[in-house]
């Protein structure tokens, strides 16, 4: 059996295609054969752009949150990391 693989998009073909469903010049099977997509997946992104689109005009978007505890999370790792490798240094002489 042929495996079939999905089709990844960029975050940018995604924007550019929500964009146009909003401005609602072209109805949503236009769309769907003019980017050779399937008009529900056309729906899906255009909600996900509206539901999103808050996020640019937050003062601090939790993707930068998420980032930051991810962050400081490594940075615990990496030092608690160094200090083993001091312990083992001297146990080692």
């Amino acid at each position: 059996m042929k495996k079939v693989s999905r089709k990844k998009f960029s975050a940018e073909f995604k924007a550019k295609v929500s964009l146009e469903a909003l401005k609602e010049q072209k109805t949503l099977a236009e769309l769907a054969v003019q980017y050779d997509l399937h008009p529900t997946q056309i729906s899906l992104w255009k909600k996900q752009f509206v539901d999103n689109s808050s996020m640019l005009f937050s003062e601090k978007p939790s993707i930068n949150k998420d980032a930051e505890a991810n962050e400081a999370r490594l940075f615990e790792q990496i030092g608690k990391l160094q200090m083993q490798n001091e312990w083992l240094k001297k146990k080692l002489l």
